[in-house]
């Protein structure tokens, strides 16, 4: 057992030193990197990170995407026992600037020569003891203390003291030691920090090998961002195993999956989505008949596979049925699976070339940052691709519960990981029975501690007993797989697997004077939309006043597309990057209730917004709203 990552990395590199860890594009060139290769470029940048003073408790603020130097610099921060605060390059100066501060970072890393321009105001204001550019010119006018990685790494001498040194490092590391600070959108309109440990992360390199058997003969295809957890998980558990990674981006996306072949991909919905368009467009364009075809033999897999689940008891069930019941599912189901086995042996023949655009070799794809939606989760099972719907969150490091090799019970997020407790309260944060929905409370050794100065968060977010309270709502079934059923707290993770906090969207747009309440929709959806509860009398003032628009009745305005239009634009010249807002928080949509909230159904004695009563109540008009 291993009690740290780094202690993980050192085994991995002396073991698999020969085996290909990564492969990544540099322009037009494809380099593909050793773990012994692997192993000196962490030694080398440790090293010149020690000499200018990054120590063990060092908190680093990392702003990098997605890059084979960024699992070299985590691993050389981690080498030295320094306090990783990552994120990503589009986050705006004013958040990394709260961020800093919050942390106490002494250390910057950015990414490009561009980024330190864009953030040179706050770095030359701030209190920083040195800053580092990953890709970047040698000299640096406008700072003393910048350091370009191709200057610090010139020089490639290592000594055996060097070695020696460097290897020593795992004995002054321990598991309690904090590993990363990441911050994560908050409900207060801040971020909050979330402290994690060698020992929350290990946690999950221990367990989640297992679960999706992972061997040193796997290869991965990289394209979510690494700082978020689940990506950088899923790299620590590649390393882990001496299994090769390979980088992609969203431009090459599809080409790496049939260029690399890759047998395991960590995604996040908006790509099944963004797929599965794409692939039925394709279809489309080819022809009519042949996209009819197409769909009729997708549906035929789809209820044949549906059917063998009854046969087999793979479907989640929350209330044990009677025997007849049960007997009579089954007799229907194996004449369904009798009648359609011709049609759908010619279905698994002709859907074969949907999974060779995947390369052939996926053998599982692992979704996470947001629930997978049931139609896409039974379309991606009906082509012929293996996918696991998983569950977890930034505090939990982040793996909390996923369908494994050996669940077969389709449509949940299977059981939890080993050593996790999962428990379902109600409000009064007692236990329910199996099959009732409650709040999901998480407690295991990849718990965090708490957030970061945030006494207030801690308390609001952990029991006594050490349980976190999730703020999602979900069930479990009678044989124990979870199903998330919706969200009892305020942050929204899109489909992308952006996290995204309503109350500052909301409150810009409760700025226009025609607006009573604001809700911001667009859980597990491609984009933002709004629900917006008008005083009409001030709609028609505002439409006249701003675009000399007369309307008479109230359905006209509520309804009218050129209205819901002009009024969207009017909000997202509000919600742009100048005011802090990112790119994806733009409304893709909105739509005007004729009705107003009432207390005790839409709105709590206190007048807080009850967003997962709202998102039920309009579930049909939110799923119009962002189809």
């Amino acid at each position: 057992m291993h009690a740290t990552i780094f202690d993980v990395f050192l085994n991995v590199c002396k073991k698999f030193q020969d085996r290909p860890a990564y492969i990544y594009r540099a322009g037009d060139e494809e380099l593909t990197v050793t773990y012994g290769k692997f192993k000196e470029d962490v030694l080398l940048l440790s090293k010149a990170f020690r000499q200018r003073k990054v120590t063990k408790g060092s908190h680093v603020f990392l702003l990098s995407d997605n890059r084979y130097s960024w699992i070299v610099t985590d691993m050389a921060l981690q080498s030295l026992g320094a306090v990783s605060v990552p994120r990503g390059s589009d986050t705006p100066t004013s958040e990394l600037e709260y961020i800093l501060e919050h942390s106490e970072c002494s250390f910057l890393i950015v990414e490009t020569e561009a980024l330190l321009e864009q953030h040179n105001a706050l770095i030359k204001k701030s209190k920083l003891k040195s800053v580092f550019v990953i890709t970047g010119p040698e000299q640096h006018r406008m700072f003393d203390n910048v350091y370009a990685y191709c200057d610090l790494l010139k020089d490639r001498t290592i000594t055996p003291a060097d070695i020696t040194m460097f290897e020593d490092q795992r004995n002054k590391l321990h598991a309690s030691d904090p590993l990363t600070i990441i911050y994560t959108s908050g409900t207060t309109g801040r971020p909050k920090g979330v402290v994690l440990t060698h020992s929350n992360i290990m946690h999950n390199v221990e367990n989640l090998p297992a679960i999706i058997d992972l061997g040193h003969e796997d290869r991965w295809l990289s394209i979510l961002p690494t700082w978020h957890i689940f990506e950088r998980t899923a790299e620590y558990i590649a390393m882990a195993s001496g299994s090769t990674l390979v980088y992609s981006s969203v431009k090459t996306f599809s080409a790496d999956l049939e260029q690399y072949k890759p047998t395991l991909v960590a995604t996040v919905p908006r790509l099944w989505e963004s797929l599965y368009t794409k692939v039925n467009l394709a279809i489309k364009k080819q022809s009519p008949k042949k996209a009819r075809m197409f769909h009729f033999l997708v549906r035929v897999s789809a209820i044949y596979r549906r059917n063998v689940r009854i046969m087999k008891d793979r479907l989640p069930v929350f209330k044990k049925p009677s025997f007849f019941v049960r007997d009579w599912d089954r007799t229907i189901a194996m004449l369904k699976i009798i009648a359609l086995w011709p049609l759908y042996q010619v279905a698994r023949i002709k859907l074969r070339a949907i999974q060779d655009k995947f390369g052939g070799r996926l053998r599982m794809a692992i979704s996470g940052g947001g629930s997978l939606p049931g139609y896409l989760d039974e379309w991606i099972d009906a082509v012929g691709i293996r996918i696991v719907n998983a569950y977890g969150m930034t505090e939990c490091s982040p793996g909390i519960a996923g369908r494994s090799t050996s669940c077969r019970i389709f449509g949940t997020l299977g059981k939890p990981v080993p050593g996790t407790e999962i428990k379902i309260v109600d409000e009064n944060g007692w236990k329910v029975v199996p099959g009732a929905e409650g709040e999901i409370w998480v407690r295991g050794q990849q718990v965090t501690q708490g957030y970061y100065k945030d006494d207030e968060e801690n308390k609001k977010a952990f029991t006594p007993d050490g349980f976190f309270k999730t703020g999602d709502l979900g069930r479990m079934t009678v044989t124990g797989e979870l199903v998330i059923t919706g969200r009892a707290k305020e942050i929204i993770v899109l489909a992308s697997g952006e996290n995204v906090d309503p109350t500052n969207i909301e409150a810009a747009i409760s700025m226009f004077p025609f607006v009573n309440e604001a809700v911001l929709v667009g859980q597990d959806k491609k984009g933002l939309g709004a629900l917006i509860v008008p005083d009409m009398e001030k709609l028609r003032e505002y439409m006249t006043e701003k675009f000399n628009t007369v309307v008479q009745e109230t359905e006209d305005i509520l309804k009218d597309r050129q209205t819901l239009d002009k009024v969207k634009r009017e909000i997202n010249k509000l919600l742009n990057p100048k005011k802090g807002f990112k790119h994806y928080e733009k409304l893709h949509n909105i739509h005007f209730l004729d009705k107003e909230f009432k207390l005790g159904e839409e709105l709590t004695n206190t007048f807080k917004k009850k967003r997962h009563v709202i998102e039920r109540k309009y579930k049909d008009i939110i799923n119009n709203l962002l189809k």
